[in-house]
């Protein structure tokens, strides 16, 4: 029982360093390889690579407020937040195993973007999807993987109307 307890805790930190990991190293390579405000367009004018910062959260919000506002709000509270859900899923032994993938991607990316905030003063972005009239603003991986998450999550509550967390 308690090696099949900590088998499920690593598992549960594998999953979350592999979403940090993933989007550190391909923020380098793009921070690296690609000339700020350059625009690659890799397949026609549907997915694009970039190199933008972003000091803001999601699509630049809180990109205006005053430093303390930013640190409180876009570091300080997203720590804690964090903090308490990778605690919360790694104290409970009883939850759907796709229940800890969402929240380790969540988390995971979370962290990623965390670490660019705390690190830079500001998160670096370089994914643009254009199809149609579905555009997307500009994003990195560690966006994919809490999107990802969040999907999985609201896919999973409309699927078990009761789910223990």
């Amino acid at each position: 029982m308690k090696n099949n307890l900590l088998a499920n805790r690593l598992g549960i930190l594998f999953l979350v360093l592999l979403n940090v990991g993933c989007d550190q190293i391909s923020k380098e390579v793009v921070r690296e390889k690609v000339v700020p405000r350059e625009y690659i367009e890799l397949i026609d004018n549907h997915f694009i690579l970039t190199n933008v910062e972003n000091t803001g959260a999601m699509m630049g919000f809180g990109d205006s407020f005053p430093p303390y506002l930013k640190i409180l709000l876009l570091q300080l509270l997203p720590v804690l937040v964090l903090f308490v859900l990778l605690f919360r899923i790694l104290q409970k032994t009883n939850l759907n195993q796709w229940l800890v993938v969402a929240f380790a991607f969540v988390i995971g990316g979370g962290i990623g973007n965390l670490i660019d905030r705390i690190a830079y003063g500001s998160v670096t972005d370089f994914f643009q999807i254009r199809l149609g009239f579905f555009r997307t603003g500009i994003f990195n991986m560690a966006d994919v993987s809490v999107t990802s998450g969040v999907l999985l999550l609201l896919f999973l509550s409309l699927k078990h109307k009761k789910l223990a967390f």
